[in-house]
C-alpha cells in the first residue's frame, strides 16, 4: 500500500513538474524555431497517445494513423476554409465524422490480426492519402494545395504566435492524457487488459466473463482516430496551410515508431517517445551533414536507424524503461556498498578462525 502510494506521489510530481515546466519554458525560449519544434511534439504525442491505448492495451496494430489525422485536419480546414464555421466547432465535427469513419472501417478491419490487421490499417492510409490528392475541388490536391485556414482565438483573443499554439497544444495533450490515463486505469481498461496475450489474457477468456472484445477494439480504435483528428485540427489552424505531403505512409510509420520508442505500454511513452523522434531528426539533420559534407541524407537515415536500435538494445520496453533501469542500477550499486563492510568483517573472522583452528 505504501509502495502504491509513493507511485502515485511520483506521478503527480512528475505532471506538476511538466506543467511548471510548460508554463515557463516559452519566457525562456523566445525562438519561433524552437517554439513550432515543441508544438509539433506535442501534436504528434497526441496522436501517440490515441496509439498507445490502441496497440499497447487493446493489442491492435494499426498503420492507419496518419490517416485519421488528415482526415481530422482536412475536416477543419475546409469547413472553416471554404464554408466559414467556427473553427471549434468544425474541430469538434471533424472529430466526430472520424470517430465514425473509424468504427465503420473498425468494424471491417479490426477482424483481421497481427500482420493482415497492419497490412490492411496501412491500405487504409493509401486510400485516404489518395483521395486527398484526387479531390482537388474540396481539398485543393497536391497543388495549390488549401490555404487560408484560419487561426482559433479564444474570448476574441486570436491566437497567431507560435508560443499561443505552444500552449493551446500542449494544454490538449495534458487534458487528452488525463483522459485516457482515467481509461486505461477504470474497468474498461481492465477489460481491454483481459483478452490482451502480453497481460496474459485471451479472448475467449474474456468473453467467458462477460467481455465483448470486438465491440472494444472498435471502440478504442474509434477513439484513437478521435486523439489523431484532434490533433490533426490543431496542425491545420497552426499551419493554415494543408497539402496531403504530410499524411501518407511515412507519417503512419513515424507515429509508430515514436510510441514503440518512447514504451508501447505507457502513455508518458507517447510523449517521451515523439520528443526523441524529433529532437534526434533535427539533431541529426544539423550535425551529419558538417560530417559528411558529400552526403544527402542517406548518412542521416543510417545514423538514425542505428540510434533506434541502440535505444531498444538497451531498453526494449521503451525509453520509459531507462530511468527503472538506471534506477535498479544505482541501488544495486548501494546494496554492494553497504555489503562490502559486512562482507569484509565476515571474511577477517573466518580467517581468524582458520587460524585458531
Amino acid at each position: 500500500m505504501t509502495e502504491r502510494k509513493g507511485i502515485k506521489y511520483a506521478r503527480y510530481s512528475l505532471i506538476g513538474v511538466l506543467i511548471l515546466g510548460l508554463a515557463v519554458l516559452p519566457q525562456i525560449i523566445t525562438n519561433p524555431y524552437l517554439l513550432s519544434l515543441f508544438t509539433f511534439i506535442a501534436i504528434y504525442a497526441i496522436v501517440g497517445i490515441g496509439l498507445s491505448l490502441l496497440m499497447g492495451y487493446a493489442g491492435q496494430i494499426s498503420l492507419g494513423q496518419a490517416a485519421f489525422f488528415g482526415i481530422g485536419a482536412y475536416a477543419s480546414g475546409v469547413l472553416t476554409a471554404k464554408q466559414m464555421w467556427d473553427p471549434w466547432i468544425a474541430m469538434v465535427a471533424a472529430a466526430l465524422l472520424t470517430g465514425i469513419i473509424a468504427a465503420l472501417t473498425g468494424g471491417i478491419i479490426l477482424r483481421f490480426q497481427g500482420h493482415v490487421l497492419a497490412v490492411a490499417t496501412l491500405a487504409l492510409t493509401i486510400i485516404v492519402y489518395i483521395l486527398l490528392v484526387q479531390l482537388e475541388p474540396i481539398t485543393g490536391g497536391l497543388s495549390p494545395g488549401l490555404p487560408g485556414i484560419p487561426r482559433l482565438s479564444i474570448l476574441g483573443l486570436k491566437l497567431n504566435k507560435d508560443f499561443h499554439y505552444f500552449y493551446l497544444s500542449w494544454a490538449a495533450l495534458l487534458v487528452l492524457l488525463f483522459l485516457a490515463s482515467n481509461i486505461v486505469h477504470s474497468r474498461v481498461g481492465r477489460a481491454l487488459r483481459s483478452f490482451h496475450h502480453f497481460y496474459g489474457g485471451s479472448e475467449q477468456a474474456a468473453e467467458s466473463v462477460g467481455v465483448n472484445p470486438t465491440l472494444l477494439k472498435v471502440q478504442v480504435f474509434a477513439l484513437s482516430a478521435m486523439y489523431a483528428s484532434i490533433a490533426g485540427s490543431i496542425y491545420a489552424h497552426y499551419i493554415s496551410y494543408l497539402n496531403p505531403s504530410p499524411f501518407g505512409i511515412f507519417m503512419s510509420l513515424q507515429l509508430m515508431v515514436m510510441v514503440i520508442l518512447g514504451g508501447l505500454r505507457s502513455l508518458w511513452g507517447a510523449i517521451l517517445g515523439a520528443a526523441t523522434v524529433m529532437a534526434l531528426g533535427e539533431a541529426l539533420r544539423a550535425v551529419v551533414p558538417m560530417l559528411f559534407p558529400k552526403a544527402f541524407g542517406e548518412y542521416q537515415i543510417i545514423a538514425y536507424g542505428v540510434i533506434m536500435i541502440v535505444i531498444l538494445l538497451m531498453a526494449p520496453e521503451g525509453m520509459v524503461q531507462i530511468p527503472r533501469i538506471i534506477w535498479a542500477a544505482l541501488r544495486g550499486i548501494r546494496s554492494k556498498e553497504s555489503q562490502a563492510p559486512q562482507l569484509a568483517s565476515e571474511g577477517v573472522v573466518a580467517q581468524r578462525a582458520e587460524k585458531g583452528s
